[in-house]
């Protein structure tokens, strides 16, 4: 009686899996490490953080730089955190609101020019941000926006890349969800908001996200309409604790713990959306 060899094919899909595994540790290795760096060294000593060769373990273990961030009168980081928090939450919203109704009618509803408006604002996308920073500013000071909340949370608020996306998801939502929504006497608004949007949760929820991100991490257009050292976000407010002469490298990196947190913590929270709204919003064309 002969023992069966083992065949070639499974030692190369054991060696597959290992180069996949590795490859995921790498890349795993590589995004963590800043974070990890930047929480170490945000909980050293002043005096720890200036050492060389640097340490990886805190010696000692010191609260000074979040001490720091949140007794300074000069630079308020938890009254920039609040103002980045409302900004960026208002802005989602808009974005969500106006980005579902545009999406919506560009992908259901049947209208001569269609198709010109869609690739409109698609090619918006490829216009550089920079080059709209002069037109957006006169115009939020035209409306008197300038050093408000308003001239954060509402430019921007109509995202071409919000209708383009969730258009994508809604072409990919079966028609015949809404011709028997028809037939049971729904109009076009109810048809849109208690059958399509609540079908589309994941894609919403990734563009929510998305759009979070994007306004909490924008620095360039708050640094030309904010003045007022109490009217600041976080990203140009952060900015502020880099001395001319002095890096204190234990606050800069606690603020930027600071500012991670709440992005981690939603990322966390909706990552199940998120990669469902990314699968299926390229479904169909």
């Amino acid at each position: 009686m002969t023992t069966p060899t083992p065949t070639t094919g499974g030692s190369a899909s054991g060696l597959r899996r290992v180069g996949l595994y590795t490859t995921l540790v790498v890349l795993a290795l590589i995004f963590l490490v800043p974070l990890l760096w930047m929480v170490i060294t945000s909980l050293k000593t002043y005096t720890a953080a200036q050492q060389i060769p640097p340490s990886w373990l805190p010696n000692p273990l010191a609260g000074y730089g979040y001490e720091q961030v949140i007794n300074n009168s000069a630079n308020p980081v938890l009254r920039w955190f609040l103002n980045s928090m409302v900004a960026a939450t208002l802005h989602s919203l808009l974005v969500l609101v106006t980005a579902s109704m545009a999406a919506y009618s560009l992908a259901r509803l049947r209208f001569r020019g269609r198709g010109v408006t869609f690739a409109l604002i698609v090619g918006t996308l490829f216009i550089p941000p920079t080059s709209l920073i002069v037109p957006n500013f006169l115009i939020v000071d035209q409306l008197n926006w300038i050093d408000t909340l308003a001239v954060i949370v509402v430019p921007g608020a109509a995202s071409a890349f919000g209708v383009f996306f969730l258009r994508q998801f809604f072409l990919s939502l079966p028609d015949e969800l809404e011709e028997a929504a028809t037939l049971d006497g729904a109009n076009q608004w109810q048809i849109f908001v208690k059958v399509v949007l609540p079908l589309s949760k994941p894609a919403l929820a990734t563009l929510a996200v998305l759009s979070f991100l994007t306004n909490w991490n924008d620095f360039l257009w708050p640094i030309f309409v904010l003045f007022s050292p109490e009217k600041l976000t976080l990203p140009p407010g952060l900015g502020l604790l880099q001395g001319s002469y002095v890096t204190d490298y234990p606050v800069i990196m606690a603020g930027a713990v600071l500012a991670s947190l709440p992005v981690l913590i939603l990322f966390v929270l909706a990552q199940r959306h998120i990669i469902q709204g990314v699968s299926r919003s390229g479904l169909k064309g």
